[in-house]
């Protein structure tokens, strides 16, 4: 079964239209002129299919483009690279979905835990997730393991790492990471807690692969990862790894250009939701509404739409709204998000000082006072 992305596409006619449409079905795969792709294989089913188009909007138009699963192989990159590789160049086109289909389906199995493997992890079987996040860059890293204990302590169902934190000479990512891992692992057994730490994957290109296995052999919980930096095939390499068996937690640093345009990139449910699950993520965090990065209430509801899809692809994921939470928002983040949610608790709480466990109880008895009644 062929792959079928669907594309916006301005155009001033039809006929304009499908001229585009054909030339992205050209320029996705074979790359040269319509008259010199040869016949047989190449024509008949390595080249895009235009299989629909239709008028969406007055200047806009819907069309669906298929590609053949052997133009993909088996690697999630070049996947993204058939979605959307030289089209995203141009201007007046956006990918607003896209269907796998079964074989790819097969290849690319998704997320190696999804919401019932991170609800196991973490012993949280009902309500939404609690993430406080470690910052701010600067501390060193037995700063951060104070605080990470503290958070462990204080219900944590995730003790994450912002996304600042690298390889800094404050806080060097090993040294962070076995000293938090540990201040962690010494929170939950003494409270019988389950509290999962995700260190920021970081390091130069050649260290990436040695921090990875630093990191697991430290006892973490699951990894940070920022495939707008690292790259898609980062998260992929380590959902499918059976030695590691860590969660994928990804961080959209460097991935808004995709979205903040209405006429060009990707909607906001396809970059944060369905590439996150097609690449193996298990967790999808994204700015939340009424924060200072502008996303909509629709933009959010679309995200957290396409990261729980009972249709795919692979394990329904936990959407990850960040920003703007706080006890007083507690019901409202819930009735947007439901409960298979992980809510990020940013900087504010560290307002809270060596009490930060009790800023996270209030927010944990606000999520608990918003869960709807089963019966």
């Amino acid at each position: 079964m062929r792959l079928v992305v669907h594309y916006r596409i301005l155009a001033a006619t039809a006929a304009d239209a499908r001229a585009r449409a054909e030339a992205i079905a050209l320029e996705q795969t074979v790359e040269v002129p319509r008259d010199v792709v040869p016949a047989g294989f190449v024509e008949d089913e390595i080249l895009g299919r235009v299989e629909e188009l239709g008028a969406e909007a007055e200047g806009a138009f819907r069309a669906a483009i298929s590609y053949s699963p052997d133009s993909v192989g088996g690697q999630v990159t070049q996947l993204f690279n058939v979605v959307f590789g030289n089209s995203s160049i141009q201007r007046g086109l956006r990918v607003i979905g896209l269907e796998p289909g079964d074989t790819l389906a097969a290849r690319f199995p998704g997320a190696r835990f999804g919401v019932a493997g991170l609800r196991a992890r973490t012993r949280r079987v009902a309500g939404g997730l609690i993430a406080p996040v470690l910052k701010p860059m600067g501390l060193s890293a037995d700063a951060l393991a104070d605080i990470a204990y503290l958070c462990a302590r204080g219900g944590a169902d995730i003790v994450k790492e912002d996304h600042g934190l690298a390889d800094q000479p404050m806080a060097p990512f090993r040294e962070r990471v076995e000293k938090i891992a540990a201040a962690v692992a010494r929170a939950n057994a003494e409270t019988g807690g389950a509290a999962q730490y995700f260190p920021n994957l970081a390091g130069r290109a050649e260290e990436i692969e040695g921090n990875l296995c630093f990191a697991a052999g430290a006892g973490v919980g699951g990894i940070l990862v920022m495939p707008g930096l690292l790259g898609f095939g980062v998260v992929d390499r380590i959902a499918r790894d059976d030695r590691l068996n860590l969660p994928v937690m990804t961080h959209p640093a460097f991935l808004g250009p995709h979205v903040l345009s209405s006429d060009t990139g990707l909607d906001h449910g396809v970059i944060f939701g369905t590439l996150q699950r097609l690449a193996g993520a298990d967790i999808s965090v994204f700015p939340n509404v009424g924060g200072r990065f502008g996303f909509s209430a629709a933009d959010c509801a679309q995200i957290a739409g396409a990261c729980r899809a009972v249709a795919g692809p692979g394990r329904a994921i936990l959407p990850s709204p960040g920003g703007g939470m706080s006890v007083a928002r507690a019901e409202d983040m819930v009735a947007m998000y439901g409960t298979d949610a992980v809510f990020l608790l940013g900087g504010s709480l560290l307002r809270h000082g060596d009490r930060i466990g009790e800023g996270i109880a209030a927010m944990r008895r606000a999520i608990d006072a918003a869960l709807p009644e089963v019966g």
